[in-house]
């Protein structure tokens, strides 16, 4: 009860009236229920429809008779795309509330991917709300975080995208049997499909959770201080704009794109350099980047795992390593060392060396192929038909069990 009361000191004032949107749903939503027994919620985050949500709500509506709805905000970029395919519920509305409360499943990509984050995570971890909820993910999981132990979720469904990480997921973070599927996730069938690609070098860092604000909204501006201060936004804007970096691209006739967290992309967007276009979240899709991309550097996002499903070669830049273990995340059953699938470098001219080499040959060596091989048991296109298995048994299996 003390962690419970610690969480209900959080809730803001806007969480407050979502607190009332949910009593006054919560009878309608009953009602409308006996309408709508099957349908399923599918979401992100609020602006977005570009990972596995999106792409999982594309097959259910272009092979599948099954009822299903997208929740997203209107004034997303993403929206028009996902219209087009079938029904949408605007985001954090009180309609949202109603579907959400009314549908059989709710399948995000997001840990927090519903109407209010924090309401919704008192209502379902503390059994006030009893909903069957599938997790999509994000990104593999390979790191110890405790945000998605089942103690902290709850979820009925945990989707894995790779073999060693169901393994993990299954036996570390408490699942009851059952609640975890190794299915592939569903942006991988897209990965796979033919797609002219460049000689262009894809700069794709992740963040860090020391420089975090007090926000919990993704998309609201951190402060520009607070960032540009840091280790991290120093090193990666020297390496962007570095002559070094330059004279690689003109050698080997590549041209490089930066892909920052959207947590930080404000504070990067004005990077000089002749041959780095700096992208950020809105107008440009991570996923396209990677499929158009010959090379992939990053330090730790597990997006690298997409780009290095589709066989082509990647380079780790870990220059705050101890840091980043003792103040991100634990780490887990992945070892960049000794299961990545490329060289890891842990200063500026290792770097140059190794990302020389890469932008040479732009082919992954066999070595890193049979790491691949390991990891991905699924290589094909029928990840978003394996979820959709998994999702019916449990929806049907609860309902009739």
């Amino acid at each position: 009860m003390k962690k419970f009361f610690k969480k209900l000191r959080a809730v803001s004032f806007k969480d407050l009236l979502h607190i009332l949107l949910f009593i006054a749903a919560y009878p309608i939503a009953k009602i409308y229920r006996l309408r709508r027994r099957d349908m399923w919620l599918v979401s992100e985050y609020e602006n977005e429809a570009r990972d596995n949500g999106y792409w999982f709500y594309k097959y259910v509506c272009e092979n599948t008779d099954q009822d299903v709805v997208y929740a997203i905000n209107p004034k997303s970029p993403d929206y028009e795309k996902v219209s087009r395919l079938g029904e949408t519920v605007s985001y954090g509305t009180f309609r949202h509330w109603i579907y959400y409360l009314a549908a059989s499943v709710n399948i995000s990509s997001q840990k927090g991917g519903k109407p209010n984050a924090a309401v919704c995570y008192l209502l379902e971890v503390y059994g006030i709300l009893k909903n069957k909820r599938v997790f999509l993910q994000h990104g593999i999981t390979k790191d110890y975080a405790d945000v998605f132990l089942y103690k902290n979720t709850r979820m009925r469904l945990f989707i894995c995208g790779a073999k060693p990480e169901y393994d993990f997921v299954r036996i570390r973070f408490g699942y009851p049997e059952g609640f975890v599927a190794y299915t592939g996730f569903a942006r991988f069938d897209y990965l796979l499909e033919p797609y002219p690609q460049k000689r262009q070098l894809l700069i794709a860092p992740t963040w860090r959770s020391w420089l975090r604000t007090a926000s919990s909204d993704p998309y609201k501006k951190n402060s520009n201080k607070h960032i540009t201060e840091s280790e991290y936004y120093k090193t990666w804007r020297r390496f962007a704009e570095s002559e070094r970096l330059s004279e690689l691209c003109r050698k080997y006739n590549m041209t490089s794109v930066f892909y920052p967290h959207r947590n930080v992309a404000h504070c990067f967007d004005d990077i000089k350099s002749p041959c780095v276009t700096v992208a950020d979240w809105e107008k440009y899709d991570l996923q396209l980047l990677m499929k158009e991309s010959a090379v992939m550097l990053t330090d730790y996002t597990s997006a690298v795992m997409d780009f290095a499903y589709m066989g082509k070669p990647v380079l780790y830049y870990q220059f705050d390593y101890d840091k980043y273990r003792s103040e991100h995340f634990t780490e887990g059953y992945f070892d960049y060392e000794r299961d990545g699938f490329g060289k890891v470098v842990s200063n500026e001219d290792s770097l140059f060396e190794e990302l020389e080499s890469v932008m040479q040959n732009t082919v992954m060596s066999d070595k890193y192929k049979k790491r691949l091989d390991g990891f991905f048991l699924f290589r094909d296109q029928d990840n978003c038909k394996r979820i959709y298995e998994q999702v019916k048994a449990v929806d049907e299996g609860d309902r009739n069990g």
